[in-house]
């Protein structure tokens, strides 16, 4: 099931953290019209030996990539760092899609955040900081301990999150990560704690962050993470590694 919002504009007074779930759905059957053309990898050329998972770079839609930048198939991913829905796909995905995929040079993985709630923007903010050499593992990282930084959240009284929305965006962003743990997450991960706050402070990185989910809502018209483009074409009913690998796989032949 796909995690949905409530709303396209993005509020940074202080909410939980959990993400919203769609009503329970009729799955649909993929159809034809859904999916790219297998046609699409026509002439890939056979695996050369280069490990294309080692190639990283950003995008001009601000999303970090991961592949051959000419990949035959491109797949965008908008997800957010606080979805459970988005977690389960990567635990499931995240060997797969790399070795079968993404290392071949067929497919190219495109991630691109689609923030939800001021917890996932003060996360992400430090996660993309790093640039995008680093950004897949962190993110992996960051899903595999989500349980108990967002459990550190829920931990938090009303009082107090009602005072922390009395603060300076910036600093609302810092006490978030303090009260749950990810100041020494991201520490462990070799990111110094003034360089976390910089991050947290940065104006620029923030504007983007919301850019990039204005285009998802406005533009590719996503409603919910995760959501899936292959080769510019949105995986309608697709939200969960299952039901993109066939997808995948009938383009990348």
């Amino acid at each position: 099931m796909k995690t949905y919002l409530a709303a396209t504009a993005i509020t940074l007074a202080l909410v939980t953290a959990a993400c919203q779930k769609k009503a329970d759905e009729t799955a649909t059957a993929n159809t034809a019209e859904g999916a790219p053309a297998a046609t699409a990898a026509a002439g890939t050329a056979p695996y050369s030996g280069q490990d294309w998972t080692l190639t990283t770079a950003k995008t001009p839609e601000g999303g970090f990539r991961m592949g051959n930048p000419d990949a035959p198939v491109k797949l965008v991913e908008y997800a957010s760092i606080t979805c459970p829905h988005c977690r389960d796909f990567t635990k499931a995905a995240g060997e797969p899609l790399r070795n079968e995929f993404v290392k071949t040079g067929k497919v190219s993985w495109e991630y691109r955040n689609f923030v939800m709630n001021p917890l996932d923007v003060a996360a992400t903010l430090v996660a993309r900081c790093q640039g995008p050499e680093p950004f897949f593992a962190m993110v992996d990282q960051l899903y595999a301990s989500q349980t108990q930084w967002i459990g550190k959240f829920n931990s938090v009284d009303e009082a107090k999150l009602r005072q922390l929305g009395t603060l300076p965006q910036g600093q609302q962003f810092e006490q978030l990560v303090t009260l749950t743990g990810l100041d020494e997450f991201f520490k462990t991960h070799g990111v110094p704690g003034d360089k976390i706050n910089g991050c947290l402070t940065d104006k620029k990185a923030l504007d983007e962050l919301l850019k990039i989910r204005d285009y998802g809502v406005n533009t590719d018209k996503v409603d919910g993470t995760p959501s899936f483009f292959i080769n510019g074409v949105k995986q309608d009913q697709v939200y969960d590694w299952p039901g993109l690998e066939p997808k995948l796989r009938a383009a990348a032949r």
